[in-house]
């Protein structure tokens, strides 16, 4: 059986024979041109309409969700005409309620946004409450205990932290642990307590404090949820409440939250609310405010994007790829060998590797004639064995056999057919002999 021909540039189809080199031989050897590929079936793989509408209608039903609640929240939240605690508010979460059953009583509601208009407004007639005193800066906080020291009327925070409660009313610390339930009995002697009855002052901040004669009121667990300080030589007192649920608009009216809030806040002809407000010059003066930018953002948008995370995990683990069974797949057609031989001889030719087709010629040619000449393959590259074993098989001189099987690469494209036609003639004698 004869053995595969090695390819070489001869087979190039676009390979014109070179006029000048060999007569017809060249082109006798040239291989015939290959048959043309046959046509691809037409089958687009670009996804079709409904395809990607399948894939992505889960995350586009998600984005609409989305959208229809944020239109919805803002468009709630765009009937509320002032935030939490505002007495111009008449929302659940604001206090206009309060103010008109102090405007009933003859107090007077004036509502301030600024620590200089708090500072101002302060005097022995009048009651300065702090509706959120965390969102003040240390530097405003000192600067409204400096004014309610020498104002000799009442102030009352209303749910400070702890960092805020030391600086607005020194000796009193807050417990971390919120109070336990919402509505608790006075158990104390402070009149106004004492005559309101249980009222909802829990589920918020508990205080203790060194003074031995502060009045401790609705204690939850050892800890007073509100607190008054007693006035002292050159100021009024300070009450501080732990929450603000009394002062709310939708829990006014349960059990006796309308009377607390009326007895703490009417003391005085003149109630100042003060709702700390972004807008404060002195806020950005303040040299000692080193929050990081954590701490400025709210708790809820830190909750908010968690809940982005475990969704964003959730959309990752569904649309994930699943790794099912192994499925055995066709292998690609075999490649006929025309279409090897002249895909090489094209590369070699783009290329210019004279040298190398030529080397491969050779070493094949050398490979397939060594059985013949009872030379093992593996010294079939080595002059000084094959050469005399091919000498002796040879009947007609003809071209040097050095030289055709290993001398030096040709320099042409010519040289190189030649030299193919050579080795092909070299190799009929041997086989024929």
């Amino acid at each position: 059986m004869t053995e595969p021909r090695t390819p070489h540039p001869a087979h190039h189809p676009d390979h014109e024979p070179d006029r000048s080199g060999p007569p017809a031989a060249a082109t006798t050897l040239t291989a015939p041109p290959p048959p043309p590929a046959p046509a691809p079936d037409g089958t687009s793989t670009t996804p079709t309409v409904r395809q990607v509408w399948t894939r992505t209608r889960g995350i586009a039903l998600a984005l609409t969700v989305l959208v229809i609640a944020a239109v919805a929240i803002a468009a709630v939240r765009s009937g509320e005409k002032h935030g939490t605690l505002d007495p111009r508010s008449a929302d659940q979460y604001g206090s206009r309620a309060v103010a008109e059953l102090l405007a009933d009583r003859g107090v007077s509601t004036r509502v301030v946004t600024t620590t200089a208009e708090a500072r101002a407004a302060t005097g022995p007639d009048t009651t300065l409450l702090v509706a959120a005193p965390g969102l003040l800066t240390p530097h405003q906080q000192d600067q409204i205990q400096a004014a309610t020291t020498d104002s000799h009327g009442r102030t009352i925070l209303v749910a400070p932290g702890a960092a805020t409660v030391e600086r607005l009313a020194p000796g009193v610390t807050t417990d971390a642990a919120p109070s336990a339930g919402t509505t608790l009995a006075p158990d104390c002697a402070l009149p106004a307590a004492r005559r309101a009855g249980p009222a909802e002052t829990g589920g918020g901040h508990r205080y203790d404090t060194t003074l031995s004669d502060a009045d401790s009121c609705y204690p939850s667990d050892g800890a007073a949820t509100l607190l008054r300080l007693p006035a002292t030589t050159g100021h009024g007192d300070t009450v501080i409440i732990g929450s603000p649920d009394i002062l709310l608009n939708d829990r006014l009216d349960k059990q006796g939250n309308a009377s607390l809030a009326l007895q703490l806040l009417g003391t005085r002809p003149h109630l100042v609310w003060y709702l700390p407000s972004l807008s404060d010059d002195a806020a950005a003066t303040d040299a000692e405010n080193d929050r990081s930018f954590v701490d400025l953002i709210p708790e809820g948008w830190l909750w908010g994007t968690l809940q982005l995370f475990i969704a964003a995990a959730l959309a990752a683990l569904w649309r994930a790829r699943r790794l099912g069974p192994l499925v055995p797949e066709r292998l690609p057609v075999a490649i006929r060998a025309s279409e090897t031989v002249e895909g090489r001889a094209r590369l070699y030719r783009k290329a210019n590797a004279r040298d190398r087709a030529a080397t491969a010629l050779r070493t094949a040619t050398r490979t397939r004639l060594a059985p013949l000449l009872g030379v093992p393959v593996s010294q079939a590259h080595s002059p000084e064995i094959f050469l005399p074993a091919l000498t002796r098989r040879l009947t007609s001189p003809g071209q040097d056999p050095h030289t055709l099987l290993f001398g030096p690469p040709p320099t042409t494209d010519a040289a190189l057919i030649a030299l193919a036609d050579h080795l092909d003639a070299l190799e009929r004698e041997v086989r024929n002999s």
